[in-house]
């Protein structure tokens, strides 16, 4: 097992294995325990789970798990676990990425009802960063196709980040998938003329954007705030804000259990322990959207800002699926399965747009 390890944090791009929590020199050891959880996570959650590990270690569940994560693009990640290497735990942006590992037998075909709210802890928004005092004056989709902006948003061939980056737009300017073409045509420019960094996954693009990248980076609202409480103090040229459109998207990010894990029992008390109110008020402090009523109406004030039209993959999927149920046994395709056979896999329309260098 300790070599499967070293393979995987030796491909990840963004990887954080084993050592302390934070790792940073004289960060808390949470390798240690009779039981271990290996975390396979996709880049972005990483700042929650430096709270959330600690603070899990301390009941008596946690007590004796210690844990190593692995932190990547999302897409990347899934196709390590349906490799094998090692894992208990896995949390990725996207659905499908788990349903991959659905497919290879890795995790079971009933995980969503395994934990609560369909095995997803947390979520997010998709905003628009842009640079302090907001010089570019972008307040929604249109203004990222104004002549010159230029449009930091990863590749959706890695990135589940990139899929919801995406669909915000598509969404709004296709009228949830009513006007397919005109979400198009929205992407096709986008992608074309002003898309100029594309980096594996949604921590990358956040890190160039930081380096001065681009005017506008595409991504998660707890990545905005993370970014803008972290750079407070920068000089100006480093400081950002964020804008959420008026019509944007309900970010979902999905947990499992790994059903090869030899440690089933600390893995499954580790993902029961994501929906607890102490959890759910970590995932808040630290810029995700927790999904527990209480803690929802409780955290409120921690997420600024006021949107007209939150779309769902849920009802996007259902229009987008409609007249497919003859390629499907009857059945007209739902949610991800829809979203990602219309757009996203390798026949998709958005996959095509960026093979072909943003032209339709």
């Amino acid at each position: 097992m300790a070599t499967g390890l070293v393979a995987l944090c030796a491909a990840g791009a963004v990887t954080a294995c084993g050592g302390g929590s934070t790792d940073e020199p004289g960060g808390e050891d949470i390798s240690s325990g009779s039981q271990h959880v290996n975390l396979v996570a996709y880049a972005v959650p990483k700042a929650g789970f430096d709270l959330i590990i600690p603070a899990f270690r301390e009941t008596d569940e946690g007590r004796e798990v210690g844990f190593s994560q692995s932190y990547g693009a999302s897409g990347d990640q899934s196709r390590k676990v349906a490799r094998r290497v090692p894992a208990d735990v896995v949390n990725f942006s996207v659905e499908p990425d788990i349903t991959r590992l659905v497919k290879e037998g890795v995790v079971d075909k009933d995980w969503q009802d395994q934990a609560p709210y369909k095995s997803t802890p947390f979520g997010s928004v998709v905003s628009l960063v842009v640079r302090k005092g907001n010089p570019k004056n972008i307040k929604d989709w249109d203004d990222l196709l104004k002549p010159g902006v230029q449009v930091v948003t990863p590749n959706p061939g890695s990135s589940g980040s990139a899929k919801w980056n995406l669909l915000a737009p598509f969404a709004a300017k296709s009228n949830g998938g009513q006007n397919v073409q005109a979400g198009l045509d929205y992407v096709s420019e986008l992608i074309r003329d002003h898309v100029t960094v594309v980096p594996k996954s949604g921590r990358e693009a956040t890190t160039a954007f930081e380096q001065g990248q681009g005017d506008v980076l595409i991504s998660y609202e707890n990545e905005a705030i993370m970014l803008k409480r972290q750079n407070a103090t920068s000089p100006k040229s480093q400081q950002v804000d964020y804008v959420l459109p008026p019509q944007t998207f309900k970010i979902e990010n999905p947990v499992a259990v790994v059903n090869t894990s030899d440690h089933k029992t600390a893995a499954k008390a580790f993902v029961d322990f994501l929906f607890t109110p102490e959890a759910q008020r970590l995932w808040a402090k630290q810029g995700f959207r927790p999904v527990v009523p209480e803690i929802v109406t409780e955290t409120v004030g921690l997420f600024p800002g006021h949107i007209d039209t939150l779309w769902t993959i849920d009802e996007l999927g259902k229009v987008l699926g409609q007249g497919t149920a003859a390629k499907n046994d009857g059945k007209d395709l739902t949610g991800w399965k829809a979203v990602d056979g219309a757009l996203f896999g390798s026949k998709g329309a958005i996959t095509k747009i960026y093979n072909s260098g943003g032209r339709l």
